[in-house]
């Protein structure tokens, strides 16, 4: 007899259906897995046998073959141990044979028979879902996999003993809720940022758009301090948002206590980080910093100090809006439509322009510093603005700052007019003018004449790319958004490209 179970195997954020089958014959005594299993499912044998013994089941003195099908599909992960256990089971009739055919299983198990939480409960409950079966997940993954819908029956067991005891009726599992995860106290906001209005205004500017940003200033003067406060602006996910961030951060980890949030992603990965943990990859092709920041922030503080080779990688994420990692044997897409916010000093030393500083390196101190970070690169950051230091005057007596929360309104209020006019252009995919397509963005951030005789002007005499003249125009069209403009002014255009003119500077350099 062969007993089914099924399971998923992850690719990407997607589950790929697996049939489990077990089969209990006359033969050499052992359990062997087929089906190319990685090292962690291989191993589940030893696991699969202690957590049965300790449950109160005594293997019988006959050959356990495990086929994993399909078999050219690499397996990969310890969640293949509850699914291998209950095929088991089902074959040594502990338990009914068809009690699972209506489930997807996914559990790593404990040597006490206890089942361990795993990653990838959301996705494997929409896979499950899609199927039109429920799942059996560990009961620390309930909350999460509870989210795929309410519809769908979903069984959290804390132990394999528990399992059987409810398919034998004696026990009942209730089904898991999920659970949202409470926000954080003492939430960073924009109005303990002393001066800096400038800055403040890029800052409104880039959240009501989601264009990149780049903050240029010496040392001390809050660049990270801004950045940390950029989350405060941001409306919270919307349903279809939080399912696709969540699924992301499911296949990572990511998720404690499976409780999710409303709250966009915000990563700020060390300098020292990998092109792998960037972009993702490495033996499993997980999701990287890139696309756990989806709908989200990646703040990159001191910029140079990035391996050049791993900024680089960004630049097709920043374009397309997905990491594609490419191995041999398969080939991974994971969600990468983030915000990129950067900060870096002007110099190696920091103080590059600054009033009463010379640097003994002269000009090539700052040259050489601003080369390590690419043109292309350059090319796809909208705003770049520079952050001064900041005078005694606004430390000792600031003037009032507006708090997050009424900059927070504005920016939703843009934000809903993009979303609109995009929904009424046919495309309601798009709902913020930095993910707009060209040829989109010509139609709906058409100039007045004055605007468009400035817009040429600055063009031919900066050498905008045709990249550069396009988020030039998103920009502007954000402004047109803040101020509830339909039209696009000179006075939009003149501030976008005044954040516009520091990057070619820049790019000049490099």
């Amino acid at each position: 007899m062969v007993a089914r179970v099924s399971t998923v195997a992850f690719q990407g954020v997607d589950g790929v259906p697996v049939d489990v089958q077990v089969m209990v014959a006359p033969g050499k005594v052992g359990m062997q897995i087929v089906g190319l299993p990685d090292k962690a499912v291989a191993e589940s044998r030893e696991r699969v046998q202690a957590a049965l013994h300790a449950s109160g089941l005594s293997l019988p003195a006959k050959r356990v073959t495990v086929n994993l099908a399909p078999a050219d599909l690499p397996k990969e992960g310890s969640h293949f141990d509850l699914p291998i256990a209950l095929g088991l089971m089902a074959a040594l009739g502990a338990i009914p044979a068809d009690a699972l055919q209506d489930y997807v299983v996914i559990g790593e198990l404990n040597l006490d028979g206890t089942i361990a939480l795993v990653a990838g409960a959301l996705p494997a409950a929409v896979a499950a879902n899609a199927m039109g079966k429920g799942l059996i997940c560990p009961a620390d993954s309930g909350s999460e996999a509870a989210w795929a819908g309410a519809d769908i029956d979903i069984l959290a067991p804390r132990s394999l003993i528990a399992l059987a005891n409810h398919f034998r009726g004696t026990q009942v599992l209730s089904r898991p809720e999920p659970v949202v995860r409470a926000l954080p106290k003492n939430v960073p906001d924009l109005a303990d940022i002393k001066g800096q209005e400038s800055a403040k205004r890029a800052l409104e500017v880039a959240a009501a758009g989601g264009h990149n940003l780049l903050m240029v200033g010496p040392p001390g003067s809050g660049k990270s301090m801004l950045a940390a406060r950029l989350p405060s602006i941001l409306p919270p996910l919307s349903a279809a948002e939080l399912l696709e961030v969540s699924m992301i951060h499911s296949i990572a980890g990511q998720l404690s206590g499976g409780k999710l949030s409303d709250t966009r992603p915000f990563r700020t990965p060390h300098h020292s980080a990998t092109m792998a943990a960037l972009v993702g990859g490495g033996l499993r092709a997980k999701p990287g910093e890139a696309s756990i920041a989806h709908h989200g922030i990646l703040f990159l503080d001191e910029l140079p100090e990035f391996s050049p080779q791993v900024l680089d990688a960004l630049r097709q994420p920043l374009e397309t809006g997905d990491c594609i990692i490419a191995r041999a044997n398969h080939r991974v897409t994971y969600p990468a439509r983030f915000q990129l916010v950067a900060a870096m000093n002007p110099c190696r030393c920091g103080m590059a322009g600054e009033p009463g500083h010379s640097c003994a390196r002269g000009p090539r101190c700052a040259s050489d510093y601003q080369a390590r970070i690419s043109g292309p690169l350059m090319d796809r950051i909208d705003i770049r603005i520079d952050v001064p230091s900041v005078s005694a005057t606004d430390l000792i007596r600031p003037r009032p700052a507006e708090a997050s929360a009424e900059i927070a309104r504005r920016v939703a209020t843009a934000r809903e007019r993009q979303r609109i006019r995009f929904e009424e252009a046919g495309m309601p995919d798009i709902y913020l003018n930095a993910r707009a397509s060209t040829s989109l963005i010509e139609k709906l951030a058409e100039p007045d004449p004055g605007g468009l005789q400035l817009l040429r002007d600055a063009a031919e005499k900066f050498r905008f790319s045709a990249r550069g003249y396009h988020r030039v125009l998103k920009v502007a069209r954000t402004l047109a958004d803040l101020d509830g403009s339909d039209k696009l002014g000179r006075i939009h255009l003149a501030e976008a490209i005044s954040y516009r003119i520091p990057a070619e500077r820049q790019m000049a350099a490099a």
